[in-house]
């Protein structure tokens, strides 16, 4: 099943760029701890440059992709379904939510077992492997720079609160390749987009995206309209997430975003590590950034019960209302 939409017919649809308005930040600039936080203040969402990772690890995870997603179908399907890792074609989740991809679903965790690839890449999974492997330590890297930074920007102590949840070795982070192929041919007279993937928030932390030179992807702004992000294959994409948006008492906010399909007739690869706590982890404002006598906006949970919650809910819905507080005036 495809999902078509006509962006005449919906409003909200009609996207401007994100060229002047995505914050780009310089790891190495000292004043990137201020600009971190004013990115994700205002629109959760930002580009980094300076952050390290060798263009030769990321190209290399990009043709191993290639590689696997280029197989028949009948193929690939071995590899799943998804449970929830593994391979996966159109259902992007337990509840109806369907998608213009495919895509792999891995854990981060390096005890993952890979007896589900073995049939279908053969001698190529260690080569596989071994470029995932390479690519999840730098990504992993910058992503605990970056949330270490960000601690700096809001003087949060012990430098690590952040990013501590991402080193522990019972993390729940997970990794997603996303294989966007190209569009079927349509009638010149109708203009229509496929729906590669619906608009939604991610749950975790923080995601850490990079894709290749295809355009697609889109985040809401403020006002409800769509913001077309350019793509750019040698730099990363952040955007907060739900428990991050929580951490910090609604002062960031997770961004709703979504994949659309154009008229190239070339494919999007896509490339997205979710940084998540461990599943004991315990969600609530941060004390540091609690002014006195605020109020918490959300009740406490663990991350294992926001997961369960989010994994029974429709991709758009939103998800922490139903851990937010009734505030009595």
């Amino acid at each position: 099943m495809v999902v078509l939409t006509n962006p005449s017919s919906i409003p909200e649809q009609l996207s401007s760029s994100g060229a002047d308005v995505i914050p780009v930040i310089d790891l190495s600039n000292p004043d990137a701890k201020t600009l971190l936080v004013k990115a994700c203040e205002e629109l959760g969402f930002f580009k980094v440059v300076g952050h390290g990772v060798p263009f030769e690890i990321i190209s290399r995870l990009e043709t191993e992709a290639n590689k696997f997603f280029s197989l028949p179908l009948f193929q690939k399907e071995k590899a799943g379904p998804p449970d929830p890792f593994g391979y996966g074609n159109r259902s992007l989740g337990p509840n109806g939510d369907v998608g213009w991809i495919e895509y792999l679903m891995f854990t981060t965790n390096p005890d993952f077992h890979y007896h589900k690839f073995e049939s279908v890449l053969g001698e190529n999974l260690i080569t596989f492997r071994s470029a995932l492997s390479d690519y999840l330590s730098a990504v992993k890297r910058m992503a605990c720079e970056i949330l270490e930074v960000l601690a700096d920007g809001l003087k949060i102590q012990p430098r690590n609160t952040l990013s501590k949840m991402l080193m522990d070795k019972d993390s729940d982070s997970v990794f997603r390749l996303n294989h966007y192929p190209p569009a079927p041919a349509a009638p010149a007279a109708v203009k229509k987009e496929l729906i590669g993937f619906g608009e939604h928030t991610d749950p975790q932390i923080i995601s850490v995206l990079r894709s290749n030179n295809i355009c697609g992807l889109e985040i809401s702004s403020k006002d409800g309209s769509w913001i077309s992000v350019p793509p750019d294959q040698c730099s990363f994409f952040i955007n907060v997430g739900d428990s991050l948006q929580v951490m910090t008492n609604g002062r960031f906010k997770s961004v709703k975003h979504r994949v659309l399909i154009g008229n190239s007739k070339k494919s999007r690869v896509s490339m997205v590590y979710f940084v998540g706590p461990p599943l004991s982890e315990k969600i609530a404002p941060l004390p540091w950034l609690m002014k006195e006598e605020q109020d918490s906006l959300y009740n406490e949970f663990t991350w294992f019960e926001y997961k369960t919650s989010a994994y029974k809910s429709r991709l758009a819905d939103n998800r922490l209302c139903l851990f937010e507080k009734i505030i009595i005036i």
